[in-house]
């Protein structure tokens, strides 16, 4: 008698709870790289958010090179209250024996008279600066392009030590980009002027220069944004 073999089966449902189990697997780890990654994003932005406004804080008078005031809007040669609230404290910082040199920076939008540095460079001469205590670098369309714009005109002149002036919010990612581009650089922000009006404001700009920050580090490209407290 001859036996045949006994062919068995496959166990389908064996082979389907395995399929499931290895799609649970994929989708637990996956969840788990996805909660860590946004954690990770939430800690990234939130210490850079705290860097920013301590940065803000600070208040340097230390004697330097030149103070360095940066651009903002400008209308026909008359600037913004954001860019007068920097420029009154270019020339308050200049009063207190701080650089013997100011510098403005900033160009000029489309159909402008004026550049942004001409304008702050009028403004500082109408509140006592001597005007051969002020330099205009008529470049740059943006922080970075402007903070470079200074760097090389320091350089050329043999200086390296810069007093920043900005709104408190900017002062971390100014310092930042003036630090590498070879300055010696600290901050003396404003304390007036629409970026510190009210707490909406200073939310605002806080959360405007920790994404601006964030971008520069990643790319090293500036990202600049709009007011949207009056100007």
């Amino acid at each position: 008698m001859t036996w045949a073999p006994v062919r068995t089966r496959p166990d389908s449902r064996a082979d389907s709870g395995g399929a499931r189990g290895i799609g649970a697997g994929i989708l637990r780890w996956s969840g788990r790289l996805i909660g860590g990654a946004l954690v990770v994003g939430l800690i990234l932005v939130g210490g850079t958010a705290v860097r920013v406004w301590q940065v803000a804080r600070i208040e340097d008078y230390t004697r330097a090179d030149a103070i360095v005031v940066l651009g903002a809007a400008q209308y026909s040669g008359t600037p913004s209250s954001v860019f007068e609230a920097r420029l009154y404290q270019a020339a308050s910082l200049y009063q207190q024996g701080v650089s013997d040199l100011v510098i403005t920076v900033g160009g000029k939008q489309d159909g402008d008279l004026y550049t942004e540095a001409a304008s702050g460079k009028m403004y500082l001469t109408e509140a006592g600066v001597p005007e051969d205590a002020i330099l205009a670098v008529e470049t740059g369309s943006d922080t970075l392009r402007s903070i470079e714009a200074v760097a090389d005109a320091m350089h050329e002149r043999g200086l390296g030590s810069a007093a920043l002036v900005s709104d408190p919010w900017h002062s971390l990612r100014t310092r930042t980009m003036a630090r590498d581009a070879g300055l010696d650089a600290w901050t003396a922000p404003t304390r007036t002027g629409p970026a510190v009006y009210t707490r909406e404001s200073q939310a605002h700009g806080i959360a405007r220069e920790t994404a601006a920050l964030l971008w520069y580090q990643l790319t090293h490209f500036s990202a600049d944004f709009n007011y949207t407290a009056g100007q």
